[in-house]
């Protein structure tokens, strides 16, 4: 990263760090572009956490992570309090927002599985508005550091349908928008702020709700949807963050940057083949 009077020390501040795609993330940008890893996660996972811990201090990284949910409006302060503690003031150089806690199910109840009022603002909170309420919470304590880089992830769901997946997708969509806005307001003082898209990945919270039929169905239509003919990988996702967090990742602002290996390319193509 450039950047004038930067502090000796850069950290990446990572939500939802302990397993998944944020588990690879905070290895990867530990290794390029070099950054120390404070990570916020709920506590589900603790040997993949001992194990992010391991790899950054291998990398010659410093590494600390706390149990909270960073998802929780309420939690925030304290969070983010901890975390400046870790950091000090303008030491947080890459913040990614990898929370995971949606529902699925249907807006009408004629299944069964209608989504409830909680789950509304649940899904909300953690995949939307903690974004948003995140970015203003590191600014107004003077946290982030010269050009610092804010990254959302998400998928295409918000601009396809998925069946049960319209809460998740909304959310998604409100995400995009937050994203845009931001990238406007604190462009101002010099940061970026993105949306890194990407298709399917195994993370554990995936292999938990879908079951190991559902993988091997969802794995067969990947290798015939995506032109790789393959499912991506965490890590390549958290190769293209390290890219995103360095120097050559400067000018992206506001974007949302298709890394999805032509996943939807052939959606229609699929729907409408004969068989």
């Amino acid at each position: 990263m450039s950047g004038e009077n930067r502090p000796a020390e850069r950290w990446a501040l990572i939500l939802g760090v302990s397993a998944g795609t944020g588990a690879a993330i905070a290895q990867a940008v530990a290794r390029d572009p070099g950054l120390h890893v404070v990570g916020i996660h709920r506590g589900n996972h603790p040997a993949e956490a001992e194990k992010v811990e391991a790899v950054v201090r291998s990398a010659g990284r410093r590494v600390v992570l706390h149990v909270g949910d960073a998802g929780r409006p309420e939690n925030i302060d304290a969070c983010a309090s901890f975390v400046k503690e870790v950091t000090g003031t303008r030491g947080v150089g890459l913040m990614v927002h990898s929370l995971s806690g949606a529902s699925i199910g249907h807006f009408l109840d004629t299944r069964g599985d209608a989504f409830h009022r909680k789950q509304f603002e649940k899904t909300f909170n953690c995949m939307a508005h903690s974004f948003a309420y995140w970015a203003r919470t590191l600014h107004e304590q003077d946290m982030l550091a010269s050009n610092a880089r804010l990254l959302g992830l998400t998928n295409a769901l918000h601009d396809h349908v998925l069946h049960n997946c319209g809460l998740v997708a909304a959310a998604k969509a409100a995400l995009q928008i937050y994203a845009r806005y931001l990238a406007i307001e604190l462009g101002a003082f010099g940061h970026r702020v993105n949306l890194l898209q990407f298709g399917t990945v195994i993370t554990p919270a995936v292999e938990k709700v879908m079951g190991p039929q559902a993988l091997a169905r969802q794995d067969a239509v990947h290798r015939e949807m995506i032109p790789a003919g393959r499912m991506q990988t965490v890590e390549e996702v958290a190769r293209f963050v390290s890219v995103l967090a360095g120097d050559a990742g400067a000018w992206f602002n506001g974007a949302t940057i298709d890394f999805t290996g032509g996943l939807t390319l052939r959606l229609f193509d699929m729907v409408l083949q004969p068989d």
